[in-house]
């Protein structure tokens, strides 16, 4: 146990404590249990809580894993209650707390997870998970913390963990100032992200126009008769395609049914996938051998997007590639469109200019285009929720599988404007587009202000500053000797 802190300085009636000092008799303070992949049950009555359940001050009820009574009483599992205090021993962000709400079904958690009950005669629950959320309290327990690749802290060092206590009168109007305060930024953030849904529809929006040829109707107007009809176009693509083969004979698909698809304006035509992409493939399996601290990008599924077609790299894997026929097919060029074919599909990227040296994994199609197509124009469409999104979940819904084929690529229709129009239409997207950017990054800030202001208040509530003290509340020194008492 770490030195004790000395109450000066401290608001006066308060003292500083630990968690074992304010669990009174009949109380918890313990792991959750230890309970492996086998010991677990889909069809189980008893739930198990998982980290991911425990938020930062609230609980987020997202797992749905679960074991058996028999095993329940098997394991001696510690179950948890309604009121019931759940700290996270690991990240993120570590030592995270919220109350437990309750479930219909008996409930345990697992071992990360501590659970608290200070039981009837001890501190206010609700201000200890403020407390602990406070940044005061996450520094201190960043000083415990340990483990090198993920950080974590154990339920030992949690203990040494000192805070100022408040008398139990305080510690209900601290909650009630708390959550008075909370509420009003609750308020704020549901409107910010509903701006930011909005922001989302907006995008779709554009993308739906584009394609439809109303963002460019008046620029088409005023220049048809200097922009080359897109069935040309088509004629200049098939020729090129043609080149690319080197001769391979393609494979006969029969004709695209476009009765399913929107009318296109006067001079566009539909093509397919298989038009004007010449080469399509996937990564291979079994490439985590490769894997390296130092080498070349080996991108994912995570490195692609909805709603965008710029690859995020801000979590990357390296290899080092193996030489030959195999990382020759799957390393991505420039302007190659990258399209997610399993579990989440549809997520599109186009890769940059400044690529450095990458490849594909096997959850990843790679499409290379013709050169006689705009190649943003082209990843847009297929970014688009009306557009490639919308024909790849037909295509997922008339088959039994769970993913995208690359045959799929092939199949689907898409609209061809004139080269020149495709530059203008790509030019109106992103013009639209970089000011729902700008917007979204008031967004992003101002929720990064809420959750500023959420720390400054639980900051002063943690030094005794955010509501007045009551010189007839009893002193948090009372309450500890009463458990004190009561545990001997």
């Amino acid at each position: 146990m770490g030195k004790q802190k000395q109450s000066k300085g401290l608001p006066k009636g308060w003292v500083y404590a630990t968690i074992p000092n304010i669990v009174a008799n009949g109380g918890v303070f313990s792991d959750g249990d230890w309970v492996e992949s086998k010991d677990q049950d889909p069809d189980g009555d008893v739930r198990l809580i998982q980290l991911a359940d425990v938020g930062d001050g609230c609980f987020k009820n997202k797992s749905s894993r679960f074991l058996t009574e028999q095993k329940f009483k098997k394991l001696n599992c510690t179950q948890i209650l309604p009121g019931d205090v759940l700290i996270a021993r690991m990240p993120d962000p570590l030592g995270r707390a919220c109350i437990f709400p309750g479930d219909k079904k008996k409930s345990v958690t697992v071992v990360d997870v501590c659970i608290v009950r200070t039981s009837q005669n001890g501190p206010e629950h609700r201000w200890l998970v403020h407390t602990i959320n406070a940044p005061q309290f996450r520094r201190d327990v960043a000083l415990y913390q340990s483990g090198s690749t993920r950080k974590r802290i154990s339920r030992k060092n949690l203990a040494k963990v000192q805070f100022p206590l408040p008398p139990l009168g305080e510690q209900g109007r601290i909650v009630g100032k708390i959550e008075e305060l909370f509420s009003d930024l609750d308020a704020g953030v549901a409107a910010l992200e509903k701006v930011r849904g909005e922001l989302k529809r907006y995008r779709q929006s554009v993308l739906k126009h584009a394609f439809e040829g109303k963002l460019t109707a008046k620029w088409r107007e005023e220049n048809k008769d200097r922009i080359e009809p897109a069935d040309k176009l088509l004629e200049r693509i098939a020729n090129e395609r043609e080149k690319n083969a080197k001769g391979k004979k393609r494979e006969k698909l029969p004709p695209l049914d476009t009765s399913k698809l929107p009318e296109l304006p006067e001079g566009w035509v539909w093509s397919r996938g298989d038009d004007v992409f010449y080469f399509i493939t996937s990564g291979s399996r079994g490439w985590a051998k490769y894997y390296s601290e130092t080498g070349k990008l080996f991108l994912r599924m995570g490195n692609l997007d909805h709603d965008s077609i710029s690859l995020d790299l801000s979590d990357i894997q390296l290899v080092q590639p193996p030489s030959g026929a195999e990382g020759i097919r799957t390393r991505v060029q420039p302007d190659d469109i990258l399209i997610s074919v399993t579990a989440d599909v549809g997520m599109t990227a186009l890769v940059p200019k400044s690529i450095s040296e990458a490849y594909v994994n096997q959850h990843v199609a790679l499409a290379r285009s013709v050169d006689s197509i705009e190649k943003r124009f082209l990843a847009w469409f297929i970014a688009s929720s009306d557009g490639g999104q919308r024909q790849f979940a037909l295509l997922r819904r008339g088959a039994t599988k769970a993913g995208l084929g690359l045959d799929d690529i092939k199949t689907i229709g898409i609209p061809l404007a004139s080269l020149a129009e495709q530059g203008q239409i790509v030019a109106e997207i992103e013009k639209h587009f970089s000011i729902a950017d700008k917007a979204e990054q008031m967004v992003e800030d101002a929720l990064k202000q809420s959750g500023r202001l959420r720390q400054s208040i639980l900051k002063k509530a943690f030094e005794g500053k955010l509501v007045p003290q009551d010189p007839n509340d009893e002193p948090a020194e009372k309450l500890l000797e009463r458990i004190r008492k009561e545990k001997q």
